[in-house]
């Protein structure tokens, strides 16, 4: 029996610093490892790994163009995560308002 491939947390993903810049980066264009490291202050390798985390989660995806590789984010998923975000910390605040209303 094949093992279930294991999605990343996006949320996670997120949480880095240059993988926010990595994916602010993609959000303008595809672009090749190369071209993200020459952006930032971090390795080829740092990056690679930065995009695999984020891959993983869903986040971006890779295609090969010619001898390169170009990442791109994906925008509805990303987008669906954020959703899911937001609703998250709305739901938190209304509770946390009602449970202050209730203390008072």
């Amino acid at each position: 029996m094949k093992a279930k491939a294991r999605r990343g947390d996006p949320v996670e993903a997120l949480g880095n610093a240059y993988r926010r810049e990595i994916v602010e980066l993609l959000s303008h264009q595809p672009r090749s490892v190369q071209e993200i490291a020459d952006r930032l202050p971090i390795s080829r390798p740092a990056v690679s790994r930065h995009l695999s985390i984020l891959n993983k989660a869903g986040l971006v995806s890779d295609e090969q163009v010619g001898t390169r590789r170009l990442y791109r984010v994906e925008r509805r998923y990303l987008t669906q995560v954020w959703n899911d975000v937001a609703t998250r910390f709305k739901l938190f605040a209304e509770n946390t308002a009602t449970r202050t209303r209730r203390r008072r």
